[in-house]
């Protein structure tokens, strides 16, 4: 009976100690968030009365990538190149004209930015003439966002 009674108490004190360190290191506060991410999206339609038009993402830090709804991210600054999806009657620009462009933002965690082109309409836009349009957030807001661990880190 001592045995099993020095068995129990050795358990408990093992699992007192492992709880206690599982309760200590979740309320432990870190100045970074190392799961924490921020997602930028190209897929909703901004409003065309905002002369805001959809964006295809082409590369990501001067990598071609496979074009996708949203890019889960880490914070900091990132290079995007897209290519406007600007769908107006008042465009008259040539195919040639209609190339990508790049820009650069800095990505927060746990913030959503929509990516879209903004049509600019202060002069008609005709032939080779690219400035018709810029690269741009056309809106920011607070989205939850964590990276998911893989099952070898979990």
């Amino acid at each position: 009976m001592t045995a099993n009674l020095r068995s129990y108490v050795r358990l408990s004190i093992t699992a007192a100690v492992m709880g206690g360190g599982a309760f200590l290191s979740g309320c432990a506060s870190s100045p970074e968030d190392p799961l924490g991410c921020g997602t930028v999206s190209g897929y909703l339609q901004p409003d065309a009365s905002t002369h805001w038009y959809r964006v295809v993402v082409t590369h990501l830090n001067g990598q071609a990538v496979v074009s996708k709804p949203n890019y889960q991210l880490a914070p900091g600054e990132y290079e995007f190149t897209v290519a406007e999806l600007i769908d107006d009657p008042n465009l008259f620009v040539t195919l040639a004209a209609r190339t990508p462009k790049v820009f650069k933002f800095n990505v927060q965690s746990h913030q959503r930015y929509h990516l879209g082109a903004l049509f600019h309409t202060d002069k008609r836009y005709m032939g080779k003439d690219t400035s018709y349009w810029e690269p741009g957030v056309w809106q920011q807001e607070q989205h939850e966002c964590q990276f998911e661990l893989s099952p070898e880190t979990k």
